[in-house]
């Protein structure tokens, strides 16, 4: 078991968009507001929906938390709770990470996700995800190209192996640069690392290949691997393409992908977001991509592609307050492999860490070995050397925010949770 099971050390403030100057600020202020103003423009409303859009979008900044009035959901009982401490206050004094949370899912009150209706269970995203999955194509043809030839001539060189898994990991951290939330497929500032040299230089940590000698570590029952996805998109297409190597070179007995409950953060992934993907790659006329495709339904035929879902993951909770059900099933994995800076937010509490704290003082109480795949989006940092920081001030100032720096960061249990913890399954 580990140690504690929230953070070692004693909890520094969160991030608010009430200080002045940061992208918290930013975010809350400028950023929602447009999200909710592009919600308005790719949807055809109804003018009560649009309304209550308008009405949100008008309480930002300065209006006060309420709570919301969605009763029939099946998250409200939790939003009782998750609003309580925060009844009153305004966008900008609560937590950052409660202010995005609560937003989006004002946002899918406001358009009637959850009531019986014409518009039960639409997502408002849904024209930016497409786009998304659109923009992604050429990515994805490349991907399945190299996977292919791999998976079709199998190899016992195990470095040969070991470079195919890095090659992937590291596309993957740099699939998460395609945050809806920040840029839209329209935006030309996006920042876009497509060399693999420089993706690996914009590494901040890298602890790839201690993971690597974690997966091809010979001996014992099959691995499983789960992911905590991000976003929907070219990030989830290299989620897929991970997972399809791990599975097709029996790397991993099994994967499982924890998706979003509802549609959230502009382009996070949903279980159905899942289907149409492999769906989708399935109808390419790509033979390479098309073969992807029939690999991945496969994979879910047989159930080591397993897929689920849970309201946790769309709670403005931190990850140190999981409940009981998500802690046992992932406890059973011998791997978690967390994407983006939405979940690094969660499992830091997104507060102000000082960057040299340790990572492993910070997520001990993680239930299972533990690897970040991350770019970083917010001004929350953990685990680098002294001085790195204030380097990296005056190289970029915008590093911690401007989705040009990255992340491969591994926690590793320090006592082993024993192996096949019977686990309460939840797919």
């Amino acid at each position: 078991m580990t140690k504690y099971n929230r953070p070692k050390h004693p909890l520094p403030e969160p991030l608010r968009g009430a200080e002045l100057g940061t992208f918290a600020h930013l975010t809350v202020s400028e950023r929602m507001p447009r999200i909710g103003r592009q919600v308005l423009a790719e949807n055809d409303f109804p003018p009560a929906v649009v309304s209550r859009l308008e009405t949100l979008i008008a309480e930002l900044p300065f209006g006060r938390v309420r709570p919301l009035e969605d009763a029939a959901a099946p998250d409200a009982s939790d939003w009782d709770g998750y609003v309580r401490p925060y009844l009153g206050q305004n966008w900008l004094q609560v937590p950052w990470f409660f202010a995005e949370s609560y937003y989006y899912r004002r946002i899918l009150e406001a358009t009637g996700y959850f009531r019986p209706g014409p518009l039960h269970g639409v997502d408002p995203y849904l024209n930016q995800k497409r786009l998304a999955l659109e923009a992604a194509r050429p990515a994805i043809r490349m991907l399945a190209k190299e996977l292919d030839p791999t998976l079709r001539k199998p190899t016992a060189d195990r470095r040969r192996e070991a470079d195919a898994i890095r090659r992937l990991m590291v596309k993957n951290v740099w699939g998460n640069q395609a945050d809806l939330s920040i840029w839209s497929m329209s935006d030309e500032d996006r920042p876009d690392h497509q060399a693999l040299d420089q993706q690996q230089a914009h590494l901040l940590v890298d602890d790839t290949a201690t993971v690597i000698d974690r997966l091809l570590k010979p001996g014992g029952q099959p691995k499983r691997v789960d992911f905590i996805l991000d976003n929907f998109g070219p990030e989830l297409a290299y989620d897929i393409g991970l997972a399809d190597y791990l599975l097709s070179t029996n790397t991993a007995g099994s994967v499982r992908f924890h998706a979003r409950a509802h549609p959230t953060f502009v382009s996070d992934t949903l279980i159905k977001d899942i289907h149409f993907a492999v769906s989708d790659l399935s109808s390419s006329e790509d033979p390479h991509v098309r073969a992807l495709g029939a690999r991945l339904r496969e994979h879910l035929r047989t159930r080591r592609l397993q897929l689920c879902d849970d309201f946790f993951w769309t709670s403005p909770c931190s990850f140190w307050e999981m409940p009981e059900r998500i802690r046992q099933e992932l406890a059973g994995a011998d791997l978690v492999i967390s994407k983006g800076d939405y979940n690094y937010r969660r499992l830091t509490g997104d507060r102000h860490w000082p960057p040299t704290t340790p990572f492993a003082d910070v997520v001990g109480y993680f239930p299972a070995p533990l690897v970040i795949l991350r770019v970083l989006k917010s001004e929350t940092i953990l685990g680098l050397r002294p001085g790195k920081a204030e380097a990296l001030d005056k190289q970029d100032p915008g590093w911690l925010v401007n989705g040009k720096w990255g992340v491969i960061q591994l926690f590793r249990l320090q006592k082993m949770i024993p192996s096949r913890i019977p686990s309460l399954s939840i797919c």
